[in-house]
């Protein structure tokens, strides 16, 4: 598919570019030279079109590949969970309860306070984000090729390289951190927290600058770095498989390159993920924790 494209650079763009849906406004000088006379909800061809959508537009692959591997993972449990047996369990179900197990420990050493939200919580977070990194591992033609053969301009498969996913599921997080930090400490309790440490109470300035930092970064690292290591990774099988457009040699290099950078891969997106979690958990600890 690399041979398709004018330039190794094109085809980079293209396998960078979400499939972005949206309002272009009336005059806008569209990708086949068109004028628009009036405003016009339409796919976004390349970056330029998807910029002047705005911010209400939306990346319609990251959304339906991140709903569909969320389904997916409920289906998959709930389908386990309704043929558990007692008796020789089926691989499915080995797997899950290998999962949950994993998810319990990892609460339990993380987590020192009571709530029922935080184990599921925990596990939901894991297994999305995991399903999500691991699209990464789909050749990168085959889901793009599918989707151009469909009449879509653009198809990023990978929800965890789109910084909207990311961010969407940081800031998830964030406000429950927010919502039980009001919850166990108060208002005072959490602003006291913010304004008189780790200096004197008369440095609050201080403190509350430092502090607010701290907590506005939480969301902050926590999406940047799912989302930097991912692309970084889904950009370097994407230079591989320019590889295949040159000679057979430089093929076969590529074959065998790819191979490896999978399989180093697969420890990388389930590291990814279990980061994501583990953070999660710590994040919601520091906010049922009171400070002295």
């Amino acid at each position: 598919m690399a041979t398709e494209y004018a330039s190794s650079g094109e085809y980079i763009k293209h396998h960078l570019q979400n499939l972005t849906y949206g309002e272009l406004p009336a005059g806008f000088h569209r990708h086949d030279g068109t004028v628009l006379t009036e405003a016009t909800r339409t796919f976004a061809h390349g970056a330029e079109e998807a910029k002047a959508m705005g911010f209400w537009a939306i990346n319609v692959d990251s959304m339906a590949f991140s709903i569909g591997l969320g389904l997916l993972f409920l289906f998959l449990f709930r389908m386990a969970a309704r043929k558990a047996t007692a008796g020789v369990p089926s691989g499915l179900q080995n797997f899950v309860e290998w999962v949950i197990e994993f998810i319990d420990v990892s609460v339990r050493g993380s987590f020192s306070h009571k709530n029922p939200l935080v184990a599921p919580l925990a596990l939901t977070v894991f297994m999305w984000v995991f399903l999500m990194n691991l699209m990464d591992l789909f050749p990168v033609d085959w889901l793009p090729l599918a989707g151009s053969m469909a009449g879509l301009p653009y198809l990023k498969v990978v929800p965890s390289t789109d910084p909207n996913v990311t961010f969407g599921m940081s800031l998830s997080i964030f406000f429950l951190v927010l919502f039980y930090s009001f919850k166990m400490k108060g208002a005072g309790g959490f602003f006291s927290e913010l304004a008189f440490q780790p200096f004197p109470k008369f440095m609050f300035p201080i403190n509350l600058l430092l502090e607010g930092v701290g907590l506005i970064a939480k969301p902050l690292s926590l999406s940047l770095r799912l989302f930097g290591n991912m692309y970084a990774g889904e950009m370097i099988f994407i230079l591989i498989a320019l590889m295949f457009g040159g000679s057979w040699i430089m093929g076969l290099f590529g074959g065998v390159l790819q191979w490896a950078w999978a399989v180093f891969h697969i420890l990388i997106i389930t590291l990814q993920a279990f980061i994501f979690m583990t953070l999660t958990i710590v994040y919601l600890d520091m906010a049922h924790s009171e400070h002295h």
